[in-house]
C-alpha cells in the first residue's frame, strides 16, 4: 500500500509555498521522536518490487513517526521545474552574494506547494524540529531568507512535498515488505550525488539489490 496521498501542485506550475508543518503531531512530540520501535531519523528505502512508480527506487528520510502516523520526505528526486533562484523571486527574497544556491527536491506527493528545508542543526529556530542530534526540519520563510543572506545551516536542502502515513500505515507497509530501513547519514541526505543514492543506502546495509525481492524481509 503506498504512502497516504493528497493532491498536490502540479509540475510546472508556481508553487505558492507555505513553509508551515503540515502534521500537528510533528510538533508536539520532540521525546517521542526517539522513542524505541520509531523509525524518526531513519532512512526508507523502496524495494524493487514498489508498485507506486511515485516512490519507485526512492530514499525517504523520516521526519517524525508515532502512534498517531508518519511524515517523511524523498530526498534523491530532484525537482526539476522549479529553481531555487526562481523560487526566491517567487517569495519576494532577495539574495545577496553570500547566497549558495540549494537544489529543490520533491518531497513526496501530498501538498507540492508546501516547503520544507531539511538541514544540520547548527541552525535552529524556535520551530524547528529536531529530528536527531545531527539533523532538523525547518518549515518557515525565515530559513529561507537565512540561506539567501548566507546565514543558513551548512548543510540543507528543500523540499516540496511531503510523504505521510496514517496511524499503523508505515509499519504495515514495512511488514509487508514494501520498504528497507536504514541508518541516516549527512551524504545520503545532502550528497549531490542524488542518482545514486538509493544504491548507497542498500549497499550501507550490505545488501546486494540484485538479489532483493517481495520475500527479502526488512532489515
Amino acid at each position: 500500500m503506498p504512502p497516504h496521498v493528497r493532491p498536490g501542485t502540479q509540475r510546472g506550475r508556481a508553487v505558492g509555498l507555505a513553509l508551515s508543518t503540515p502534521l500537528a503531531y510533528v510538533m508536539t512530540m520532540p521525546h517521542t521522536l526517539k522513542s524505541v520501535g520509531y523509525l524518526a531519523g531513519q532512512m526508507l528505502i523502496a524495494m524493487p518490487q514498489m508498485q507506486d512508480l511515485r516512490f519507485s527506487r526512492t530514499l525517504v528520510y523520516v521526519c517524525a513517526h508515532t502512534a498517531e502516523g508518519a511524515m517523511g520526505l524523498v530526498v534523491n528526486r530532484l525537482f526539476e521545474a522549479l529553481t531555487f533562484s526562481d523560487l526566491l523571486t517567487q517569495l519576494g527574497i532577495e539574495p545577496t552574494s553570500e547566497c549558495e544556491p540549494i537544489r529543490i527536491h520533491f518531497g513526496g506527493p501530498v501538498e507540492a506547494g508546501r516547503g520544507f528545508v531539511l538541514h544540520s542543526t547548527d541552525y535552529v529556530q524556535e520551530t524547528t524540529l529536531m529530528v536527531d542530534d545531527g539533523v532538523a526540519l525547518t518549515a518557515t520563510i525565515d530559513v529561507l531568507k537565512a540561506i539567501a543572506q548566507g546565514r543558513g545551516p551548512r548543510r540543507s536542502l528543500l523540499a516540496l512535498g511531503y510523504a505521510g502515513w496514517g496511524a499503523g500505515q508505515l509499519d504495515g507497509e514495512i511488514r509487508e515488505n514494501a520498504w528497507l530501513n536504514a541508518p541516516a547519514d549527512e551524504e545520503l541526505l545532502f550528497g549531490r550525488e542524488v542518482d545514486r543514492k538509493w544504491e548507497r543506502a542498500i549497499a550501507k546495509l550490505g545488501v546486494d539489490f540484485n538479489m532483493l525481492s517481495g520475500d527479502s524481509g526488512h532489515a
